[in-house]
């Protein structure tokens, strides 16, 4: 469904080259679940507009459904739906105006744009809103009317840019089961950028951009499971953060640590050590807590980009 082959954009800023997508390259496929993520900056967000056709790459190949980006992007257009971060619905417009103009849009005839409105806005939990004007609608409302639109056209792949950014919970889940509802219907392909890392753990599988490069891409748990069977958290004083670090690095050869506060450090456990036991004993005698866990997402995001304040003495 998707190629990217060697993509590369690049800007001039105050006179300066930026290169925002620094030669990437993946695939997915058709109906696979994928996940683009990276901190601020990272480059994902300009992944997505060339792939959406808002942004021309500066070098490389990218395809969709065999089409080529710079060649045909309105035949490109026709077979994706896209959810932007910011809000896009015509808050002047009904719910079903809405829906109905974006039928339009893509050629749709009457009686299927009315069946299908009606089908997804069901589907939502909003057919009896459709009459209401979209500046009535709550954040949550908002957001699944702009699912319900992205889906009116059968899209064979779904972008979606931060989707339940700034949505409760029950909302998020929500959302997330009508996207998935759809994808089992028609086989769609969905391409995922979030923060919310929970999010990208139920793609097939996640791609990790830093400094405009692909710095890993694999199976969620792969990719957990790299940072090795468990991971330490030890609490202390603060004014102990710089002798732990060494203590670390001295002992064991970490240099990388995901600080979760000025007094709680998170690292994988070390492998040259027999047991907890023994390497808790090693430490300085200024902890005032231990733990041992699994790695989550969150994890291997920090431990691959230092965002979210990881410590790297190297």
């Amino acid at each position: 469904m998707i190629h990217v082959s060697d993509l590369r954009k690049e800007y001039i800023q105050k006179g300066q080259k930026i290169t925002a997508v620094n030669s990437i390259s993946f695939d997915v496929q058709k109906g696979e679940f994928f996940s683009l993520l990276g901190p601020n900056g990272a480059g994902k967000t300009t992944t997505i507009s060339i792939l959406s056709t808002i942004l021309s790459p500066t070098s490389g190949n990218v395809l969709i459904n065999g089409i080529d980006v710079r060649k045909d992007p309105h035949g490109i257009r026709q077979h994706i739906g896209v959810i932007f971060q910011d809000p896009s619905l015509d808050d002047r417009l009904s719910a079903q105006e809405n829906m109905d103009f974006h039928g339009r849009l893509y050629g749709m005839s009457p009686v299927d744009r009315l069946r299908r409105s009606e089908l997804l806005l069901k589907m939502v939990d909003l057919w009896d809103r459709r009459s209401s004007l979209i500046r009535t609608f709550s954040g949550g409302m908002k957001r699944r009317l702009e699912i319900a639109r992205g889906l009116m056209h059968r899209p064979l792949l779904l972008i979606l840019d931060e989707p339940t950014i700034g949505l409760d919970p029950k909302s998020r889940r929500d959302i997330w089961h009508y996207i998935h509802e759809a994808r089992r219907e028609w086989s769609m392909t969905i391409l995922l950028t979030t923060h919310y890392l929970e999010e990208a753990d139920g793609a097939d599988r996640v791609a990790i951009m830093s400094k405009g490069k692909i710095v890993a891409l694999d199976h969620p748990a792969n990719l957990k499971a790299s940072l090795g069977p468990s991971l330490v958290t030890i609490e202390f004083p603060p004014e102990s953060l710089e002798s732990l670090k060494t203590t670390l690095n001295m002992l064991y050869g970490i240099s990388r640590f995901s600080l979760e506060s000025e007094s709680l450090l998170r690292f994988p456990m070390p492998v040259n050590v027999s047991s907890p036991a023994v390497f808790l004993q090693s430490l300085p005698p200024v902890l005032t807590g231990f733990s041992i866990g699994t790695a989550t997402l969150d994890d291997v995001f920090i431990s691959l980009t230092g965002d979210d304040g990881s410590i790297d003495n190297r």
